[in-house]
């Protein structure tokens, strides 16, 4: 893989990216070189801090004055936290290399699953760990569930659209389905608005086991579509 990044890097040297890789490729030498090469080139250090980030406002969020008292003012975290975790995850799906993606000598969907399953298994666990203590309608369960679901989601969109704008299909459906959910609730809701369902419903959690398994393979078989560059 560090050999792909050679070959990009020096056909575009012109450009920051390339100067990067280039001065990166000059002080390398060990078998970390290809991993570490890519996490920069998505920029999954900022995602990391983002990430943690948006636990430590979940963590104010869910302990907030009242919100042990009364379970529903639990449910815009527990909504809200996971769609901005998914929407860091999303923005780290970007590459500026996207002819280095189809040109490698080698096939990149195993490094594009390891990056999706890495970051999402992180941002449930921080999630999950915000809300230990809660009640259990609205607590790990919950949280759990929607970050799968909110991940697989702007994986999807990032396939379709583009990682800059994979935020934004979640988003919407879940801001509909939290308008619409105020309404007079029926069986079916258990289904379509799973993101602000108790965590153990089990028709919420299968079709949000469902939006991450496909959402997921098709960014990994895929990868995030190219973006025109100004």
């Amino acid at each position: 893989m560090t050999g792909d990044f050679h070959v990009y890097a020096r056909a575009h040297s012109g450009t920051a990216l390339g100067r990067a890789l280039l001065h990166a490729l000059s002080r390398s030498g060990t078998a970390l070189d290809g991993p570490l090469l890519y996490a920069r080139s998505r920029t999954v250090p900022r995602a990391l801090a983002a990430l943690c980030a948006t636990a430590g406002l979940a963590l104010w969020g869910a302990h907030g004055a009242g919100a042990s008292v009364d379970p529903e003012r639990l449910v815009p975290v527990v909504a809200l936290a996971p769609l901005f975790a998914a929407a860091v995850i999303g923005t780290s799906l970007h590459t500026e290399s996207d002819e280095l993606d189809r040109t490698a000598a080698r096939p990149w969907w195993r490094w594009r699953a390891v990056h999706l399953l890495a970051l999402t298994a992180l941002a449930a666990a921080l999630l999950s760990v915000v809300a230990l203590g809660q009640p259990s309608g609205f607590g790990p369960s919950a949280m759990l569930r929607n970050t799968l679901g909110a991940a697989g989601l702007t994986a999807a969109a990032a396939a379709v659209l583009g990682s800059r704008l994979s935020w934004l299909p979640a988003f919407g459906y879940a801001g509909a389905v939290y308008l619409g959910a105020a309404g007079p609730q029926r069986h079916a809701a258990t289904v379509w608005a799973w993101p602000v369902r108790p965590g153990d419903e089990p028709g919420a959690w299968a079709v949000a086991l469902a939006a991450f398994a496909v959402g997921g393979a098709l960014y990994v078989v895929r990868g995030a579509r190219g973006e025109a560059r100004a």
